[in-house]
């Protein structure tokens, strides 16, 4: 299959779902489409509520596409790439409406910055997760305000220098990470329309309102993520980390 961002509006719910066929991995092009369908389903009156999904039943993403990451050959291209994460992160941060993430699988790298910047996220119990970039050369730098804001900086710290282990469902839910955990993907997609639909009969100026709550204090985050992108710009184009990617082609 072909790599897709879709949304699909039921029942007041607008289900934004991307799709890679390696992984759920993100290139440049997915995350531009990502963004773009996160702001505009945030202008869509018919979307009262907005649930953040990726395609197939195994991995929700796996991060940054290595492919892509080799071929970086500058610092500005460097940068480019990972103001991509940067962007789709701060677009679903001033979305007016609140985001339900959906992860039905492991998680890496970008992915978890992807969940962690969601308002409230749901998971089944494969759905552990791991931030590798240190162990490739590089560092978690453009996510680690949304993974600190949701989990703490000592759980973000664990989880950077421990970069090659999983960490599980057990640990990201009592860690803040997911709300609630689900045996099977079934009982998860139950519960995320459930309370999808619930929400979106709520008064819609009071959930634009509490988000607005949410995310208070990181008004500094267009300048702050853009900084750290320049960071891992740099940094992938060291000897190490091209090595090290190769091996993971």
């Amino acid at each position: 299959m072909d790599p897709y961002v879709t949304l699909l509006i039921e029942n007041s719910v607008g289900y934004i779902e991307f799709f890679h066929p390696n992984r759920n991995s993100m290139p440049s092009g997915i995350l531009s489409k990502l963004e773009q369908t996160i702001h505009d389903a945030g202008e869509n009156e018919a979307v009262k509520v907005i649930v953040l999904k990726s395609g197939g039943d195994r991995t929700f993403c796996a991060g940054a596409s290595f492919n892509e990451v080799i071929a970086i050959d500058t610092e500005a291209k460097g940068m480019q790439f990972f103001s991509g994460f940067a962007n789709v992160i701060n677009a679903m941060r001033k979305c007016p409406k609140l985001i339900i993430g959906r992860v039905q699988g492991k998680t890496v790298g970008g992915g978890v910055g992807l969940a962690a910047a969601t308002d409230y996220c749901l998971a089944t119990k494969y759905a552990s997760i791991r931030l590798s970039e240190l162990s490739i050369g590089i560092g978690p730098f453009v996510i680690e305000p949304a993974v600190s804001r949701k989990i703490g900086k000592i759980a973000m710290s664990q989880m950077s220098i421990d970069a090659e282990t999983f960490f599980s469902w057990e640990f990201a839910r009592d860690k803040g990470f997911y709300a609630d955990v689900f045996d099977t993907a079934e009982d998860l997609d139950a519960a995320v329309k459930s309370l999808a639909e619930k929400l979106a009969s709520y008064n819609p100026e009071a959930l634009a309102e509490m988000k607005k709550v949410f995310w208070k204090g990181t008004e500094d985050w267009d300048t702050l993520l853009a900084e750290r992108a320049a960071i891992s710009g740099r940094l992938v184009l060291s000897d190490f980390t091209k090595n090290t990617l190769k091996r993971f082609r």
